[in-house]
């Protein structure tokens, strides 16, 4: 097994992580009054995803989804900060961001790995 398989096999597990336990984290360090609904609504704004539904093909594991899908343009991108600025909102622009964050991580580890 090489260096590029093993980082093949955590990419994945990196990316679903980061969506899925480590809003937990952000929610107890900025949300800890509220840190389980706020962690709920983080894991909520995964529904961001459902812009790939529009994709051809809908999953391309090579694909970028930052500046691609309509909800993870630069403009959505742009709305979802304006979002911080209303505090009943807040909890789900950090949720929004934090994924758009954490897809373009997984968009450099996969232009790392392309080479």
């Amino acid at each position: 097994m090489t260096i590029t398989d093993v980082h093949e096999l955590l990419r994945p597990i990196v990316h679903y992580n980061l969506h899925l336990l480590f809003p937990g984290v952000i929610a107890w360090i900025f949300f800890r009054k509220e840190w389980k609904k706020a962690w709920l609504i983080m894991i909520v704004t995964m529904l961001v995803d459902l812009d790939h539904l529009l994709a051809d093909p809908i999953f391309d594991p090579t694909r970028c989804s930052i500046g691609f899908h309509p909800l993870h343009s630069f403009y959505a991108i742009a709305g979802y900060f304006i979002l911080l600025l209303f505090p009943k909102l807040r909890i789900v622009a950090t949720g929004l961001l934090f994924h758009m964050v954490t897809d373009y991580i997984d968009c450099l580890w996969m232009w790392s790995l392309s080479g």
